[in-house]
C-alpha cells in the first residue's frame, strides 16, 4: 500500500487517506442519500449537511476577504490576503445538483483559488431549484459574466471554473456565448463536470465501479428537480459541440472512483473533437469533487494547485498589476 508521504498525482499511488475516505462514504453517505426524502424536508437536510461538511473538511483559507455583492446577481467577491491582481477574474459557479450549495459553502475552494492564483475570485449565487428551474440557474450565470465585463474586466481577462452542475453551467455559458457571437472567457476549470443530465453514462459506469458517495439514480432524480419542465433534447442540456463552436481552453478533472468520470471523458472528447484544446485528468481512486476537501483527502491540494497554475497561465497577466486592499470586505479569522 503507497505511503502518504509519496507525492500523489494523476497517474501516481493514492493515499491511505483517500482510500479511507472513499470507504467511509460508501459506508455512511451513499446510504444516508438512499434514505432522505427527496421533499422540503429532505433538501433542507441536504443542504445542511454538504454545508456542514465543506465547513469541516474543506475551510475557507484564514485572512480571506470576502465583499458580498447584492448587484444582479447575487454572490460575493472572494480575495486572498494582502496584494491582489487587478487584471483578470476568476468567476466561480458551485455545483451540488444545482440545488445543495452556494457561494458560502465553497468559500473553501474560492478562498484556495484566491491565495493560490492571486487573483480575485466571484462566486455566483445562482437561484436553486426546486424553487427555480431550469434555466434560472444558467440565465444567472450569463449575467454574472456579463456583470463582470460591465465592472471592467473583459471577457478574455475572465476565467471561469466550476465542480458538478456548475460544470455543466460553465459549458452552457461559453456555448452561448460563442454562439452569440459574444467573446467568451480565456479559459475554464471543471471539477468532476456534469455532462450527461439523464445520469445515462453515469449509471452505465456504476454497472462496473460503484460510487462511493451516491447511486446515479438518486443523482438523477436530484437533477429532475431542475430540469422538470425542460426538454431533455434541449441544446442547452445535451451538449452538442460543433466545429464551429470555439470554446476556451478547458482543464477538466474527475476521480477516478466517481460515476462522473464518464461525464468527464465524454466532455473532454466532445471538446477535443470540435478542435478545442482540453486536458483530462483522471486521479486514481478519488471521489466526486475531492478537490473540495483538503482536511480529509491528500491529494486536493495537489489537484487545486494545477488547476491554479492552468488559470494562472491563461490569464498571465499583460503587467504587474495589484490591487490594494479592499474596504467594505468579511476577513475570515487567521
Amino acid at each position: 500500500m503507497p505511503s502518504d508521504s509519496v507525492p500523489p498525482g494523476p497517474s501516481g499511488p493514492v493515499s491511505r487517506r483517500a482510500r479511507a475516505a472513499a470507504v467511509a462514504a460508501a459506508c455512511t453517505v451513499r446510504p444516508l442519500t438512499a434514505v432522505i426524502p427527496s421533499g422540503g424536508r429532505g433538501i433542507a437536510l441536504s443542504r445542511w449537511i454538504v454545508a456542514r461538511a465543506l465547513a469541516r473538511y474543506g475551510p475557507a483559507v484564514p485572512g480571506t476577504r470576502v465583499q458580498p455583492v447584492d448587484g444582479p446577481v447575487p454572490g460575493e467577491w472572494v480575495r486572498p490576503p494582502g496584494p491582489v491582481r487587478d487584471d483578470a477574474a476568476i468567476l466561480y459557479l458551485h455545483g451540488s445538483a444545482y440545488m445543495l450549495a452556494s457561494a458560502r459553502t465553497h468559500r473553501g475552494l474560492t478562498s484556495r483559488l484566491a491565495v493560490m492564483t492571486g487573483l480575485p475570485v466571484f462566486a455566483v449565487d445562482y437561484r436553486l431549484a426546486p424553487e427555480h428551474r431550469f434555466p434560472a440557474a444558467a440565465d444567472d450565470v450569463r449575467a454574472a459574466f456579463d456583470w463582470l465585463t460591465g465592472q471592467g474586466y473583459g471577457p478574455g481577462r475572465i476565467a471561469v471554473a466550476g465542480d458538478s452542475a456548475g460544470g455543466h453551467l460553465a459549458v452552457d455559458l461559453a456555448l452561448q456565448l460563442c454562439r452569440d457571437g459574444r467573446p467568451g472567457p480565456a479559459a475554464m476549470a471543471l471539477l468532476s463536470p456534469l455532462c450527461d443530465l439523464s445520469l445515462g453514462l453515469a449509471r452505465e459506469r456504476e454497472r462496473t465501479r460503484r460510487d462511493p458517495m451516491i447511486p446515479a439514480a438518486r443523482a438523477a432524480r436530484l437533477v429532475r428537480h431542475y430540469i422538470r419542465d425542460a426538454d431533455p433534447a434541449s441544446p442547452r442540456l445535451a451538449f452538442t459541440v460543433g466545429s464551429g463552436d470555439r470554446l476556451p481552453p478547458t482543464l477538466i478533472q474527475a476521480g477516478g472512483a466517481e460515476m462522473l468520470a464518464a461525464d468527464a471523458e465524454h466532455l473532454a472528447a466532445l471538446l477535443g473533437a470540435a478542435g478545442g484544446r482540453c486536458e483530462l485528468q483522471i486521479w486514481p481512486g478519488q471521489m466526486h469533487v475531492f478537490q473540495a476537501l483538503p482536511r480529509l483527502i491528500p491529494e486536493a491540494g495537489l489537484a487545486l494547485g494545477r488547476v491554479a497554475s492552468f488559470l494562472t497561465a491563461e490569464l498571465a497577466p499583460p503587467t504587474e498589476a495589484l490591487r490594494p486592499e479592499t474596504a467594505g470586505t468579511e476577513a475570515i479569522p487567521a
